[in-house]
């Protein structure tokens, strides 16, 4: 198949140029200069993920709370962990809050995205970045990157971070062989129903940063639909133009296997749905099914002529709504 650039919009090239950046364009000190009286908060959604997060608030702690104050508040959400997730975050200097208590007296939700919610209202600072607590070998210009652009431009509501994602499997190293519901799912359907969001080269990716006062504004979904709805909503709220991309090299994490990448995929496709019924695009009056049905082999319960389990799941998605509409709510909440 013959590929051809004539088809990329001039509009969509010129936001790739003028709104991509790379984390090396800032220095930690440059930006605590540039913080002029702005408080920084950094939060690590985290849930079993006693083997990294240590890594990653000492490392933040280090080089951007005592090194150089640029970080002001480093929160570590307890996202209902069965390991030592909290204690070692608390010992590597992070202040831990739990999902849970920060949402007492509210409907109970799953999933990342609720914990990102809890973050967002257990914190104070005036520019949130948000990390992913399962970062191998991770450097500060993670978060330095993510601020750069808010604090050196005031036009700029919210910074995505992209990067190489490779692979490691049982025979090598695939380059980029990571971000595959990139690739097969999110893509696809950014392209179709919001061409203006092509641009950005991993609209999934799990570090991010904006303004305050625009990150409670717009709900968060529960799971993995959360940065699909954020990337659209922000979107339609603040414009493309609002809206920034830095490359922060490379990533290494914990890959999921295929088939919790099925359920990832099927949350992403909930939350389309949804987004495309606010448009009037989809009749809501007829939701698609919530259940996902996947086979395993060598299961348990493996079903005679079939030599595989049937798994089922439930990849519906909710959401909680903008923080600014719950504030009464939460108050008494533990911080």
């Amino acid at each position: 198949m013959r590929r051809s650039r004539s088809a990329v919009s001039p509009a969509l090239e010129a936001w790739s140029t003028h709104r991509s950046g790379v984390a090396d364009q800032w220095t930690a000190r440059q930006l605590a200069h540039a913080k002029r009286g702005r408080r920084i908060s950094v939060v690590i959604p985290a849930r079993d993920e006693e083997a990294t997060v240590g890594a990653i608030v000492a490392a933040i702690r280090a080089c951007l709370v005592e090194q150089v104050a640029l970080v002001d508040e480093l929160v570590v959400v307890d996202s209902r962990s069965s390991d030592r997730t909290a204690s070692v975050a608390a010992a590597a200097g992070a202040r831990v809050i739990s999902q849970d208590e920060m949402t007492r007296g509210l409907p109970r939700l799953d999933g990342k995205g609720d914990a990102l919610w809890a973050g967002l209202a257990g914190s104070d600072g005036d520019i949130v970045a948000f990390i992913d607590a399962d970062l191998r070998e991770f450097q500060p210009h993670f978060v330095t990157g993510l601020l750069g652009p808010l604090l050196t431009d005031p036009s700029i509501a919210f910074v995505k971070g992209f990067y190489h994602r490779p692979l490691v499997g049982s025979t090598g190293v695939e380059v980029e062989g990571g971000g595959r519901v990139t690739e097969l799912v999110a893509r696809p359907l950014f392209n179709l129903f919001w061409p203006e969001l092509a641009g950005f080269v991993q609209p999934l990716a799990g570090e991010y940063a904006g303004r305050r006062d625009v990150l409670e504004r717009v709900p968060f979904v529960s799971g993995y639909g959360v940065e699909t709805a954020m990337l659209i909503d922000l979107l339609e709220m603040c414009g493309l133009d609002a809206l920034a991309q830095v490359d922060l090299g490379e990533r290494l994490h914990r890959h999921q296997d295929t088939e919790a990448l099925g359920r990832m995929s099927g949350q992403i496709l909930h939350t389309v749905w949804q987004r495309l019924c606010r448009r009037g695009l989809v009749d809501e009056t007829e939701p698609p099914g919530n259940l996902l049905v996947q086979f395993r082999r060598d299961g348990n319960t493996a079903l005679p002529n079939l030599d595989r389990e049937i798994v089922v799941s439930d990849v519906s998605v909710r959401e909680r709504p903008p923080l600014v509409e719950l504030r009464e709510s939460l108050r008494g909440a533990p911080v």
